[in-house]
């Protein structure tokens, strides 16, 4: 997601990991990811976090958790295909590198470079094989948005995307949709995620595979390479441009990593 930063460089970007279906938007609008899911032989499927989040972090990473997850007896309904589960987590935060199987969620200082927050992807085929989100400090300390609906809009957002769910919405200006699948400058009504949300993720995950990649490498779902010393932040890592719209602002760039393996990085950029 990108969301304007007052009195910041006015290039702004959120870079977000993965091919995105950008359709016509509307009520009946189809926010998947393309075809990118996790695959598994089974639902409700466990995805699990990795948590390299620092204390301050951790009480909304416990509240996303939760939201993306299907709900107790005495809860609303929420999601009823799968389950998040905080794990501890295998990598610095600042580097945040990815780990196979699995989403790895980090916060640090990563500079004003113009993103709050990315979401990454490592896909083989159409199944998702690893996963990065990364929440930027150096704006989260600011006082714009040190905020808890900011940081829940944020963060719910970006593992949603690491789900396979594209945006409902990228109007910032437009009435709030009531999730953090929208883009909004208001983060207040959508600090969680709404029914459609659901609804999206029980088409996603409609079907099942013989195999899993929600563990670790195998024959089935090999590792992706490591990108050791590759900063993905860079718009020179992400490869080549696939697809540019909106006058330059949305843009798709697709990294091939061999081995059946690519890297998808969306684009939404601010002026």
């Amino acid at each position: 997601m990108f969301l304007s930063l007052q009195n910041l460089p006015r290039a702004m970007a959120v870079v977000l990991s993965a091919v995105l279906c950008l359709l016509p938007l509307g009520t009946q609008a189809d926010h998947s990811w393309g075809n990118y899911h996790w695959a598994r032989s089974q639902n409700p499927f466990t995805l699990k976090l990795g948590d390299n989040l620092s204390s301050a972090w951790d009480p909304y990473l416990l509240t996303t958790a939760k939201d993306w997850s299907t709900p107790l007896v005495t809860e609303p309904a929420t999601s009823d295909v799968l389950n998040t589960l905080i794990v501890a987590g295998s990598t610095r935060p600042k580097l945040c590198r990815a780990s196979s199987g699995k989403v790895e969620v980090c916060n640090a200082n990563y500079g004003f470079n113009g993103w709050l927050g990315i979401a990454q992807i490592w896909a083989s085929g159409s199944h998702i094989s690893q996963g990065v989100v990364k929440m930027n400090d150096s704006y989260f300390n600011t006082a714009s948005y040190n905020k808890p609906a900011w940081r829940n809009l944020v963060l719910c957002q970006e593992v949603g995307h690491t789900l396979g769910l594209d945006h409902q919405d990228e109007d910032f200006n437009n009435t709030p949709l009531g999730t953090c699948m929208d883009y909004s400058n208001d983060p207040v009504p959508n600090q969680h995620p709404n029914q459609h949300d659901y609804e999206q993720l029980a088409l996603i995950y409609s079907h099942l595979e013989t195999f899993t990649s929600l563990a670790a490498s195998s024959a089935s779902t090999p590792a992706a390479p490591a990108l050791l010393g590759v900063d993905l932040n860079s718009q020179r890592e992400w490869g080549q441009l696939l697809r540019s719209r909106n006058g330059g602002r949305t843009e798709v760039y697709a990294r091939d990593l061999g081995r059946g393996h690519k890297l998808f990085t969306f684009v939404i950029w601010a002026w």
